[in-house]
């Protein structure tokens, strides 16, 4: 495929995930809003990998998650709800608190490896196991889920009174991009075995994939490595960027029940 059949796709997709937002989050169920995200992104990757372009299908599959950290951020910062957040938006009130509650007190999952590294380890099996078995489809329709409450999390940082300049440098860290970038590259690679049996074409060759599996597991090295040294420190910048008064949905710290500091 030239140039100009991979920009009118770039352009699809980008128009239908901005659609996907204004439609998903009108409408239920919950389930509707990250089908209507990855179903598109699916679709156009299988495209370009039936038509044997795998460095198109890499390319568009990273453009995906940046249009649906944009049109769904932007979205759900400016949707009318009555506590900031859209119901459609899968674990969005509870990761939303979790997320609060590091940036306010440090702890938690986030900020201890120990807590997060079989986390991560274990949504890197399942994404592996479920785009080996489903061609992509489910493990995309589960990384919208995962970006859709990120998004949320975003979005709330905005609402809570947070400066555009932390908002958007400091909301979206960039670990958790390392981490997004390296699931969306894996799909495309992982889709391969049951993609080119379902519709009959060629599947690339290892030396084909070698470079960029490499690169996802880079990526999701600098993940884990990069969260663990400024976690702590990323959560201080955000409290300081963000005012007193916390959400509605973010619980206390629970040591200060007990008179701890």
């Amino acid at each position: 495929m030239n140039s100009g059949s991979m920009r009118r796709d770039a352009v699809l997709l980008i128009g239908a995930i901005a659609l996907s937002y204004a439609i998903g989050l009108a409408l239920d169920p919950w389930f509707l809003l990250p089908a209507l995200n990855a179903l598109p992104a699916w679709w156009i990757m299988t495209r370009r990998l039936r038509a044997g372009d795998l460095r198109g299908a890499v390319k568009l599959m990273l453009i995906f998650p940046l249009a649906m950290a944009i049109f769904g951020t932007l979205s759900l910062a400016l949707w009318p709800t009555t506590d900031g957040l859209s119901p459609r938006v899968f674990n969005g009130p509870e990761y939303r608190a979790e997320m609060f509650h590091w940036i306010r007190f440090g702890g938690g999952t986030e900020g201890n490896w120990r807590l997060f590294l079989p986390l991560h380890v274990t949504h890197l099996v399942v994404f592996v196991l479920l785009s080996l078995v489903s061609g992509s489809l489910a493990s995309i329709i589960g990384g919208a889920v995962l970006v859709n409450y990120m998004n949320a999390y975003v979005a709330s940082i905005h609402r809570a009174g947070a400066p555009l300049w932390a908002t958007v440098f400091f909301g979206w860290q960039p670990y958790a991009i390392c981490r997004v970038a390296a699931f969306c590259i894996l799909g495309v690679v992982l889709a391969g075995p049951v993609l080119s049996r379902v519709f009959r074409y060629p599947p690339q060759p290892w030396k084909n994939l070698r470079p960029f599996v490499l690169i996802a597991a880079l990526l999701i090295l600098a993940d884990w490595t990069v969260k663990a040294a400024i976690a702590p420190t990323w959560g201080r910048v955000l409290n300081s960027a963000i005012p007193v008064n916390l959400p509605p949905a973010l619980p206390e710290d629970p040591t200060q029940h007990h008179g701890h500091h």
